[in-house]
């Protein structure tokens, strides 16, 4: 069923409008008082009008030329059966899709009668696995008093049924999951996922963390129908106009404050395409044609923290750390000599804590080798207040290592961190009476 709904526009309106005419539709079975208002208005101020009599009534008006700019515009809004809402959701980007849809269902509980959230169960952690993680969305939805089902897979489960019906809308935001065909085919409406990206640009489960490492300065949002065979390749219902709204202060800002300034824009996008009923078909893809090489955002795993010195600047050193850091190594570090024949072993070392510095005078061979840490000390290496940890990028900038966290020790002070893991090699440069004692081989 469609609802005709008439707007004022203070505008040239349709085409109709510009040579003074206005098209009107009266349906006796939604006459309100506004109606009759409207078209007694229309009635005293037009010079002639024409009326074709039946279950509605369709109206060709002429206005005076003072008139001629005020115009009737329509709007289609489709409406829908009260909606049970399977809503599956898992981080901060979908509680508040969560709690969005649960303001507009008090406010409108004909058109939401029920939302029953799945999240996935918690995971255990730490020493032992003897503490257990749950998903933030799982205290979000016990706050408003939602039912929760806790499952890892959809294999062998079925949506919870009421009195009043079954599902009929599935809803995935940030869920990781795959929703199969069974459950959106037994769904009257199917299903709806909102993606922090304008769609097909940067699928994925990581959009965000991808449009800041790419350097975007925009982005935007998109809802679309969830697809039976893959991820975001759905139907898209609404979308923010290309494009899409500016980032805030791309250069450092960082995901946690990017999903706070988007999940606002993402929930109000979802109610409104469900207020509008944009989910009930048939659906219009509201798409915008993109052009170019499209970007991917898949999953972000350690290797995309593993530094690449030969070629990663420090301005893409800096963008990762902020946006998927801390970032990784590898170096090289010698036995005990106590413990017997010397051995070597590559160990992994987390850079937890480095800045810009300007190049420590004599410095300037260690430039050509990228990734090879030294320090302003002669060997063997003391761990004196003066004495630093520097290592060269691929673009010829230096970075301070203040502290790192070597494969099985605890967080310290770089240069402390180096000597106990013994990184340093056997001697020493001078350089114009300066000495600087490097790493055995570069970081990798």
């Amino acid at each position: 069923m469609v609802e005709r709904q008439m707007h004022l526009n203070w505008d040239l309106g349709w085409m109709l409008a510009s040579r003074g005419l206005s098209i009107s539709y009266y349906n006796k079975g939604s006459f309100n008082f506004l109606s009759w208002w409207l078209f007694n208005f229309w009635q005293l101020s037009t010079r002639i009008m024409w009326i074709v009599p039946g279950p509605g009534s369709l109206s060709f008006c002429r206005r005076p030329v003072g008139l001629q700019r005020l115009a009737f515009r329509f709007y289609a809004t489709k409406t829908s059966d009260p909606l049970r809402i399977l809503f599956c959701g898992s981080d901060q980007f979908s509680i508040a899709h969560l709690k969005a849809l649960h303001a507009y269902r008090l406010k409108q509980p004909e058109r939401i009668s029920s939302i029953d959230v799945v999240c996935r169960p918690g995971k255990r952690i730490g020493r032992g696995l003897k503490q257990i993680r749950e998903v933030p969305l799982k205290a979000a939805a016990s706050a408003l008093s939602l039912p929760i089902h806790e499952i890892d897979t959809f294999t062998g489960w079925t949506p919870p049924s009421s009195p009043d019906g079954n599902i009929n809308l599935v809803i995935a935001v940030s869920f990781g999951l795959f929703v199969p065909p069974r459950i959106l085919n037994d769904a009257k409406y199917g299903g709806l996922n909102v993606h922090p990206s304008l769609l097909p640009n940067f699928r994925g489960p990581a959009p965000l963390h991808h449009a800041l490492l790419a350097g975007e300065t925009t982005t935007g949002v998109t809802v679309q129908a969830l697809h039976s065979k893959h991820f975001d390749h759905g139907v898209i219902i609404s979308q923010t106009p290309a494009p899409g709204f500016d980032i805030p202060n791309p250069e450092s800002c960082t995901v946690p404050q990017l999903v706070d300034f988007v999940a606002p824009k993402g929930a109000e996008m979802l109610v409104e395409s469900i207020e509008k009923g944009l989910f009930v078909p048939p659906i219009a893809n509201a798409g915008a044609e993109q052009t170019g090489k499209l970007k991917d955002a898949p999953k972000i795993t350690p290797e995309d923290r593993h530094i690449n010195w030969a070629n990663w600047t420090l301005a893409e050193i800096n963008r990762r750390n902020r946006v998927i850091g801390p970032l990784w190594s590898k170096a090289l570090c010698a036995s005990n000599p106590a413990d017997g024949p010397l051995s070597f072993q590559q160990k992994r070392v987390i850079l937890t804590d480095t800045e810009e510095v300007d190049p420590p005078e004599g410095c300037d061979s260690f430039s050509i080798l990228p990734g090879l840490p030294f320090t302003n000390a002669s060997h063997p290496v003391e761990p004196k207040k003066s004495r630093q940890l520097y290592v060269f990028t691929a673009d010829g900038k230096v970075l301070r290592i203040n502290r790192m966290k070597v494969e099985g020790e605890q967080d310290a002070e770089g240069l402390r961190a180096a000597i106990k893991a013994r990184m340093f090699g056997d001697r020493a440069f001078q350089y114009e009476g300066r000495e600087l004692t490097p790493f055995r081989n570069s970081l990798v």
